[in-house]
């Protein structure tokens, strides 16, 4: 077994979970693996009609939420005030000379740390594609390009672990006497540890992608465990020297 860690930051994101092609655009308040599975399929040059999605059933996701984002609502029109000929048709099919409105929601600001697990054959070629993807990654949508370092690690034996321990988090160090440890939300597909102090809750989200094909798309549901866990707070630090320390992570690995 091997895993890989990325970073998902930038000033937006937006993972949809429900409306596709709708007026209202939404957004999970986390990566969802739909949108995960489908940045590896583009990252390996996988189209949306090949299938063969299964080969990432193995994969097990763990995210940490460094920063959740603030939520935003972006407002949209296009086409309107010309020729029906020469205005965007709806969803729907219709075209009636009129603008097409939408509400865009996205997460602003956010940061997450995923950890990918799985069998050393899937995982390596994965993680050399994501260091060179055949299609760009994008954090939901092809307008929400991400921060760099996002390849933190290509290969690490214990992903969760390091996300507990040694990935540097993307938040100020707590203020207070005895501030020795910060409380970060993770989301895991397996119940979390015994000795978490705070109680995990269940979800059933439908993200896991059968088929990406534009005329079929398809998911099924699973179970995410969601818990509040005290990571040291060594990892914290200044803003201003944070992406020194995330680089001066990344590099270990080049090192070790």
């Amino acid at each position: 077994m091997s895993g890989l860690l990325l970073r998902l930051a930038g000033p937006l994101q937006s993972w949809g979970e429900r409306s596709a092609f709708t007026p209202v655009r939404d957004t999970a308040p986390f990566p969802t693996r739909s949108a995960l599975i489908g940045m590896f399929a583009a990252a390996e040059g996988i189209g949306r009609d090949e299938g063969g999605l299964d080969r990432y059933d193995d994969l097990r996701i763990t995210i940490r939420v460094d920063r959740p984002g603030i939520r935003l609502t972006d407002y949209h029109t296009v086409g309107g005030g010309q020729p029906k000929a020469r205005t965007a048709a709806t969803s729907g099919g219709s075209n009636k000379g009129a603008a097409v409105i939408t509400r865009r929601h996205y997460l602003s600001d956010a940061v997450f740390v995923i950890a990918v697990h799985g069998p050393e054959q899937t995982v390596t070629p994965l993680a050399t594609a994501l260091r060179r993807p055949h299609w760009a990654p994008y954090l939901g949508r092809r307008s929400c390009p991400p921060d760099e370092p996002f390849l933190l690690r290509s290969h690490t034996p214990d992903p969760e672990e390091e996300l507990l321990t040694r990935v540097p988090l993307s938040r100020p160090a707590p203020t207070g006497n005895h501030a020795d440890t910060v409380g970060v939300e993770f989301l895991r597909e397996h119940p979390p540890f015994d000795d978490v102090a705070a109680p995990a809750d269940s979800i059933d989200i439908n993200d896991i992608p059968v088929s990406f094909s534009p005329h079929g798309r398809s998911h099924r549901t699973r179970r995410l465990y969601r818990s509040v866990e005290q990571l040291p707070s060594s990892l914290t630090g200044p803003q201003h020297t944070l992406l020194q320390r995330l680089i001066d992570y990344a590099h270990t690995e080049d090192t070790a």
